[in-house]
C-alpha cells in the first residue's frame, strides 16, 4: 500500500487545527481548574448530567454522550464522587448498569463555574470569528465527528 501523504495545504490545515485544538484545550483546562479545581471533561461530565433527565445518564449512555471509553469515564465518575459532586445508582433496568447522578453540590459547583467557562470559550474561539465561520466550523467538526465515529466509537472501548 502506497502511503498517500498529505499535500503541503493539508499539511498547514492539519497542523494549523492540532495547534488551535491544544491550545483551545489547555485554555478551557486552565480556567477550570482555577475556577473549580477540574479538568474540562470533568465540568463535561457534570455539564452533560445537568441536562439530562432528572440529571441521572446511565454511564454507557454518558460515555457515548462524552465520546470517552467506559473505564475513562469509571475513573472520572469515581473522583467526581469522591468530591461530592456525582453520585452513581445501581440500574433498575440491567443489574450490572449503573446510573450517574448529579448531586445538588455538583449542580451548585456547575452553576457557579459555568460563566467563566462560557467567557473562555467566547473569548477563545467565537469572538474571533464570523457568523458564518461558525456555521463552517460546525459543518467541518460534525463531518470530522462523523468520519471518526465511523472508524472507532470509544465509548465501547475498555481503555
Amino acid at each position: 500500500m502506497t502511503t498517500r501523504w498529505l499535500t503541503p495545504d493539508e499539511q498547514r490545515a492539519w497542523r494549523a487545527y492540532v495547534a488551535a485544538t491544544h491550545l483551545l484545550e489547555d485554555a478551557l483546562d486552565r480556567q477550570l481548574q482555577q475556577d473549580a479545581g477540574m479538568p474540562h471533561l470533568y465540568y463535561s461530565i457534570l455539564a452533560t448530567l445537568s441536562e439530562a433527565p432528572e440529571r441521572r445518564l446511565r454511564m454507557t449512555e454518558l460515555a457515548e454522550a462524552l465520546k470517552i471509553t467506559r473505564s475513562r469515564l469509571t475513573y472520572a465518575v469515581t473522583r467526581l464522587e469522591k468530591d461530592g459532586l456525582v453520585g452513581r445508582e445501581g440500574c433498575p433496568s440491567d443489574r450490572r448498569g449503573s446510573i450517574a447522578v448529579l448531586t445538588g453540590q455538583g449542580m451548585t459547583v456547575l452553576e457557579r463555574t459555568a460563566p467563566g467557562h462560557v467567557e473562555t470559550v467566547r473569548r477563545r474561539l467565537f469572538d474571533r470569528l464570523s457568523p458564518e465561520q461558525v456555521a463552517q466550523l460546525e459543518e467541518i467538526c460534525t463531518a470530522i465527528r462523523g468520519a471518526a465515529e465511523d472508524d472507532d466509537v470509544p465509548w465501547l472501548r475498555r481503555s
